[in-house]
């Protein structure tokens, strides 16, 4: 096995963790109970899922083409950057307009 041949692997094997943590997304998305757990779910996980999948894309196009592409870099960065404001500003617009946790009206409702 050669070595281009262990950094293709490397990055199939990420690309496959992305995918997995992106159905382990979705289905946190669909199932858990609340906005603020649901909104945990689809930031989280998915950042981490797309971001394994852009990185693997990235390291398999500098292994076998040797192209750096600036897209899929500005990609991660974006990506970073704004899924974490983006599921924060979501949890804190829930919160301000007084959307309450799933465990409070589970208590109040026995």
């Amino acid at each position: 096995m050669t070595v281009n041949e262990i950094i293709e692997l490397f990055a199939a094997i990420m690309v496959l963790l992305g995918s997995i943590m992106a159905l382990i997304s979705a289905y946190g998305v669909v199932t858990l109970p609340d906005v603020y757990t649901r909104s945990h779910a689809g930031t989280k996980s998915s950042t981490l899922a797309v971001l394994l999948t852009l990185t693997g894309v990235f390291i398999y196009f500098w292994s076998t083409e040797h192209y750096i592409s600036i897209r899929l870099v500005l990609g991660i960065v974006f990506l970073y950057l704004t899924a974490p404001v983006a599921g924060h500003l979501i949890s804190r617009a829930a919160y301000v307009t007084g959307i309450r946790v799933e465990e409070e009206i589970q208590k109040r409702k026995n």
